[in-house]
């Protein structure tokens, strides 16, 4: 089929050239991941990825970690995974 249809979209620049270069490692030019995201919607009948409200839990961490409060930090990730028992 013949591809004439054509999308515009605005998007913030800095998250098209992020979103860009992981399509780029991914081999994908932008119209491909687009396409791509098109047919999974088509396939699912839906979207092809859970799309929910956070729980106020989450809501609280967030705040609280934006405002720099309860984060534990460690000094590498050897060192998070041993605290985490993994």
């Amino acid at each position: 089929m013949a591809k004439e249809a054509m999308i515009r979209a605005r998007i913030e620049p800095e998250l098209k050239e992020r979103a860009e270069m992981v399509f780029n490692k991914l081999g994908l030019s932008t119209t491909e991941a687009i396409t791509l995201f098109y047919r999974q919607v088509e396939l699912r009948r839906g979207l092809p990825f859970p799309v929910e409200l956070p729980s106020e839990e989450t809501i609280r961490t967030f705040e609280e970690t934006d405002r720099g409060e309860n984060l534990i930090r460690h000094k590498d990730a050897d060192a998070m995974f041993t605290k985490l028992g993994i």
